[in-house]
């Protein structure tokens, strides 16, 4: 017989959990007992969001389920933001939620909400557990179901009294399996389609964005000559210094990837997610759509795949690789035009000398200090534009960056989980003023940690994002101001090191010494964003449409 909350940690470790993020309360205390007993490491953070934000990036990162932990009540609240993360992310994350007891309990409605109702609109799965007898069985089920395609987050919620309660079940053992592989007809379907095809185009998404997808992706257009464009999510998926890489979707309209799109005369959509806005829309006569991915597609107004290829991603791709014979006939001069106009665009500005900071400077020379293994994060913020559109990423998942949820505050807690399991790797967290503050408090936990990371602060005192869009819009600038701390002062009293750009041809040597001196460094960069409308919405649009 062994306690149910021993029983619990057996089965983390069964899964092979490395890390538990999260703060504890009085209703987990048998469960942080046996955690402290075990091999799996407590990473304590200072809020339990920032916790959500690890787990959910540690689980994008290894494909393994990040676990955190909060407790009853508030402590679960603060877990919503990051479940909602990970749900529309596809990151593989596990909440484990303290409560009071079910059976007997002297202390009435305190702090007792429904966390199980509140979770079930943003998770895969969601359980009380109300037997010690049951936890191998339901862990097992929520790590499947965490980790199965599309992955995302499931909860689990573990009351004071079965944490206590005695119990002989065992860890259930993962069971060998393999996606299912797509039909043999449907392969044939899309490549005779290509092979029909004059300049057809690959349309990389965040599904895409796997180990072995990447592999046989970059086989299929080095064999071809195929040209491809990235979702901001698929970013990496493919080196994007490969010739026939035309951009990323960073814009929803009017950039050079949607005139490619346009030229092409067939898309195959590689893991495509409802969750980021399309490159494209289909219409009635228009271009056809062959959609390789686990799931079939969902059906809109504007998206209807003429083909659907269901399966294992990888394997589908390299089916239709082999099977593919001559493409002489394809011709992509029109494409590799606009490619050639679209890099003429991003290089300019890259050594842009003006202060403060043009945000084009600023993602040239964070590309420079960065070795290609090196990952960026960014928190939420119109700087993340900057870096779909112009940041090149040569391997997957070394551009963290979240186009589903899109929420402030989650920049530094991925970039310190990064740092985890990554550790020999230079990591560098951008974030807004705003999105930064949402979470600054774990500087502490960073420095605690004895982390090595950098923090560039876009600082532009407002809420820059949501003022352009205000502009935009012809509506007077109102609400969007604040103040800031003296953010070199701010993390020297964490701890941590403080620097100051003063200047825009400081900025790297600035950067080139954080990524080199152990520790945590906090860069405080005045940056301009006063050309944004001009660049992104008028001139890049006349641009594009002039190639």
């Amino acid at each position: 017989m062994a306690k149910a909350a021993d029983v619990v940690v057996q089965c983390l470790e069964n899964e092979g959990v490395e890390y538990v993020f999260g703060i504890p309360g009085e209703e987990n205390l048998d469960l942080l007992e046996s955690l402290r007993k075990s091999k799996i490491k407590l990473v304590l953070t200072r809020h339990e969001q920032s916790a959500g934000f690890m787990a959910a990036t540690y689980g994008r990162l290894t494909g393994k389920t990040g676990v955190s932990l909060s407790t009853l009540g508030p402590g679960a609240t603060n877990l919503v933001t990051a479940s909602a993360y990970a749900y529309l992310g596809g990151m593989p994350m596990m909440m484990i939620t303290g409560q009071k007891p079910i059976k007997k309990s002297k202390q009435g409605r305190f702090q007792i909400i429904d966390v199980c109702g509140m979770m079930d609109p943003i998770t895969k799965y969601t359980h009380q557990f109300a037997s010690a007898d049951n936890i191998p069985a339901r862990m097992r089920e929520a790590f499947r179901l965490a980790e199965e395609e599309k992955p995302g987050a499931v909860h689990l919620e573990l009351p004071e009294d079965i944490a206590a309660e005695q119990t002989d079940a065992l860890p259930i053992p993962r069971s060998l399996h393999r996606r299912p592989l797509a039909e043999h007809k449907t392969v044939e379907a899309a490549v005779e389609k290509l092979q029909n095809a004059r300049n057809p185009i690959l349309v990389i998404g965040a599904g895409a964005n796997r180990k072995m997808t990447a592999k046989v992706l970059k086989q299929l257009i080095d064999k071809t000559g195929i040209p491809f464009i990235t979702t901001q999510m698929g970013k990496g998926v493919v080196d994007e210094r490969h010739p026939r890489f035309l951009g990323n979707a960073a814009l929803s309209s009017g950039d050079f990837v949607h005139r490619a799109v346009e030229a092409a005369d067939l898309i195959i959509n590689i893991g495509h997610d409802v969750i980021e806005k399309p490159p494209f829309f289909m219409v009635r006569g228009g271009t056809e759509v062959i959609h390789i991915n686990f799931r079939s597609a969902e059906v809109d107004a504007v998206y209807f795949p003429q083909v659907e290829v269901i399966g294992d991603i990888a394997n589908a791709v390299w089916q239709i690789s082999e099977a593919l014979n001559d493409t002489s006939h394809w011709d992509f001069t029109r494409l590799l035009a606009i490619r050639e106009a679209n890099e003429a665009q991003i290089a300019e500005g890259a050594d842009d000398n003006r202060f403060p900071v043009y945000p084009q400077r600023l993602v040239a020379d964070i590309r420079r200090v960065l070795p290609s293994e090196g990952i960026v994060a960014l928190d939420n913020g119109i700087y993340k534009i900057w870096f779909a559109r112009n940041y090149k990423a040569h391997k997957p998942n070394t551009v963290l960056l979240d186009n589903a949820l899109a929420t402030m505050g989650a920049g530094l807690p991925s970039a310190m989980a990064a740092h985890l399991v990554h550790p020999d790797r230079p990591v560098i967290s951008v974030c807004g003023d705003g999105g930064f503050m949402m979470n600054s408090q774990e500087l502490e936990t960073a420095v605690r940690l004895g982390m090595h990371i950098t923090v560039v602060i876009l600082r532009d005192d407002g809420y820059g994002m949501i003022r352009w869009k205000q502009a935009n819009m012809g509506f007077t600038d109102f609400g969007l101001d604040y103040g800031n701390p003296d953010f070199v002062k701010y993390a020297e009293a964490y701890g941590a090191n403080g620097h100051r750009v003063e200047s825009a041809e400081g900025l790297l040597p600035l950067l080139e010494h954080c990524i080199k001196t152990p520790g945590v460094h906090v860069i405080d960069c005045p940056v301009d964003y006063s050309e944004n409308d001009r660049i992104l919405n008028s001139e890049l649009r006349e641009r594009a449409l002039a190639v």
